[in-house]
Formats: C-alpha cells, structure tokens, sequence
C-alpha cells in the first residue's frame, strides 16, 4: 500500500472515529438531559407533595356533655351537636374572646370534621358519655397552611386567609403544645370533599379498582382469544389483513375518541349509568383491547416453529398443540402486554370525562353501578381547585399514581424474568 492510500485510510479512520465520538457524546448529553429533568421533575413533585401526608391536628378537653348529646336521656347520633363540644372546648382555652365575629374566627381554627370524629368516637365507645376526654381534632385548611409555613404572616392581613387574632391564637395554642403535625390518615381513608383537610383519594381509589376489575375481565381474554385466532387459525387473506391493520390504528387511537364511543354506546344508546365503574372499565377495555392483541401476537409469533412442527409430528391436533405448548411459552409476554395495558388504563383522565366521571362524588363506592371517579379524574379535579391546600394534595395524589404504575410496570419485568424461556 502506498503512503498516499495510507494517509487516505488513516483520515477516513479518524473522520468516522470523530463522528462516532460526537455521536456517543450526543447520546450521552440527551441521556443526561433526560435524568436531569427527571430528578427535578420527582424533587418537585416530591416536595410539594410530602407534606400532605401530614396534617395540623390541635389537642382539646373535650367534655361529651350529657346536656349537649342526650338531652332526653338517649343519645341520638343523627341530631346531637358535636360541633358545639369541640367549640366550647376550644372556647374554654381562651375565655377572655367574646363577641359574636371573634368567636366565629376562633371557631375557624377548628375543621369541620372535627363534630365527624368526635361522634365516631362515641359510636365506638358509648361508655365516653359524661367523660371528659384529651382528644386530638383536625384543624382548618388555613391553619394546617401555616403550620406548613405555606402562609407568609408578615405580609397584610388582607392578603392573607388567616386574620391577626387567629394568628395569636396559634401562637398561644403551638406554646402550651396544643397543635402538632400527625400521619394524615384521612387522605387514605377518606372520600373528596370541598374542605381540603378532609379531602381524600379512597373513593378515587376504589373507583380506580372497580374499573380496572372490569377492565381486566374483558380485554384480557377477548384480547389473548383474538391473538390466537389471528396467529394460529386465520387464513391469510384480505380480511385478516384488514383485521390486522385496523387492530394497529386503533391502538394509536386518542383515548378520547374511545370516551365518545362509551358515551354513544353504554350511555345514551345502552342507558347504563353515567359516571359507573362499570361504563368506565368497559371503556378502558375498549381502549386496551388493541394493546393486548397486539403484544399476545408478537409473544405468539416468538415461539419457534420447530415447537409446533414437533408437537404435529407427534400426532397433536392445532388446539393440543396451541393450548399445550404455544401458550405456555408465550404467557410471559402475554402477561407483560396485559399489565402495559392496564397500566395506561389506570392512568388515563380523558375517556373519563367523557362519560360523567368528573363529578363530585363524596361517597366511596361500594360497588361497579355506584357513582364513582378514578384517581387520575382526581388529580383533574383537585388541580383546579384554587386553593393552595388542594395543591399539596394534587402532587400527593400523583406521587401514588405513579407509585401504583411503577408496581405495575416492575410486575410485568419480574414475571417476563421468571418465566420467559430461551432457546
């Protein structure tokens, strides 16, 4: 070789080497990128978020009266005045407020579900009649906000949702060790209200629930049943082909599109109730069908022919030889696409909204025709809600849909490990 073609060489080398350098280099910049917007996406998520799993609960006496609770004798839940045994509680710490305006602000320091807890109490334990108790009660959103340092209280008490005595009040109750920051068990037990420190995401939850049983029950065997058909009985003709290309636009589909398909179909046509577990698991069935197929067709199209030609050779019929040896190898990706599917069942809004799901539904759902809404419609709904509390619970919300979504993804990594098999 020459020196001339060996120079040429030798600069082609090094031309191809500082591309694939640069290349490696742009890989490694987007990756970093990547990671980077990520950490600060969870930090922020995070940080807003952790705090609403605490809340602000203020220490009281309380005295259950017998005046107050059973005036006539025998105690009626439905009509006795908890409110009034946690304000005179609270009344009783500062005795020197009077006035009709001043004891409304001291009465705000206190939720409105502090009168709730204290009647589940006695209904637990009837035998706290005519005791006097130290009780730990939630407090209002606005003291919850200060207590978090969300509230600035140097700045006007105009701008400000919590005035100058409440202030004091504070002041005084956090120096006798009155308020104090506890698990926020509501946030999990509770269904939504419009007070944001006893709003919770169980009902959300058990809507979630519900809808992705039914999605479960459908899609995945429709799903697995047309994949088989598909791969291992269908002629090759026009119409498999037309079946074939229709099943892959539909999976690229908007998922609001299969929202007015539901409202259309279960609803208006087939009258099922509106904002149902049972509309939305059918609706997100419709939506994950494609995705199931389309995964159990390429878990089916993995096995390889020798399995089948052997399993024939032996004298096995096309059912024996699909249903003993063709699924049992490709049940790891079949499982895989199902838990994909109802992964992004679980987080989507859109179809939901379509169908009613976006109502304001207090009651926890107890089964598939209750009224009901869905963890991400939650999430929805809490977002615009101006006040800063519900902000809190909006990024708390979605730190436990994505901790539900990441289970499920490390479920379906787990399962294809254990039981894929390699050739």
């Amino acid at each position: 070789m020459s020196e001339v073609t060996r120079g040429k060489v030798s600069a082609g080398l090094a031309r191809r080497r500082r591309k694939e350098r640069l290349f490696r280099l742009c890989g490694m910049l987007a990756t970093t990128v990547g990671i980077v917007f990520l950490v600060v996406f969870f930090a922020d998520l995070i940080g807003k978020g952790s705090s609403a799993f605490r809340q602000t609960f203020l220490r009281l006496e309380i005295s259950f009266d017998t005046a107050v609770i059973a005036p006539q004798g025998s105690i009626d839940l439905q009509y006795a005045d908890f409110d009034l045994l946690a304000r005179n509680a609270l009344r009783d710490l500062f005795p020197d407020v009077s006035g009709r305006n001043p004891l409304r602000e001291l009465n705000r320091l206190l939720s409105v579900g502090a009168g709730y807890q204290l009647r589940d109490m006695l209904q637990q334990d009837p035998g706290l009649l005519g005791s006097v108790q130290s009780v730990w009660l939630p407090a209002s959103s606005s003291v919850d906000m200060l207590r978090k340092g969300n509230i600035d209280a140097s700045i006007d008490a105009a701008l400000r949702p919590i005035s100058d005595a409440q202030l004091a009040w504070v002041a005084a109750l956090q120096r006798d060790g009155r308020l104090e920051l506890r698990w926020n068990r509501a946030f999990f037990s509770n269904g939504d209200s419009r007070e944001p420190e006893l709003a919770g995401i169980r009902g959300a939850l058990m809507g979630s629930f519900y809808m992705l049983l039914v999605t479960l029950a459908l899609a995945l065997p429709i799903g697995v049943a047309a994949a088989i058909y598909l791969e291992e009985f269908a002629p090759r003709n026009r119409w498999s082909d037309l079946i074939e290309v229709n099943i892959n636009n539909l999976a690229a589909v908007p998922s609001i599109v299969f929202g007015l398909l539901g409202l259309a179909v279960f609803i208006n046509w087939a009258t099922l109730p509106r904002s149902a577990p049972l509309v939305g698991g059918l609706v997100l069935a419709l939506l994950t069908l494609p995705v199931i197929i389309i995964a159990s067709r390429a878990a089916i199209k993995s096995v390889p022919p020798s399995i089948r030609d052997a399993a024939l050779g032996l004298g096995a019929s096309r059912m024996q030889v699909v249903f003993h040896h063709v699924m049992p190898l490709s049940l790891p990706g079949m499982l895989t696409g199902a838990i994909i599917g109802m992964s992004r069942a679980l987080g989507e809004s859109a179809p939901l909204l379509m169908i009613g799901m976006v109502a304001f539904i207090v009651d926890v759902p107890g089964g598939f025709s209750d009224p009901a809404t869905a963890l991400p419609v939650q999430i929805y709904l809490w977002a615009d809600s101006p006040e800063r509390a519900f902000a809190e619970r909006t990024s708390a919300a979605i730190m436990v849909l994505l901790g539900f979504l990441m289970l499920m993804n490390l479920a379906a990594v787990v399962l294809r490990k254990r039981m894929e098999q390699k050739w």
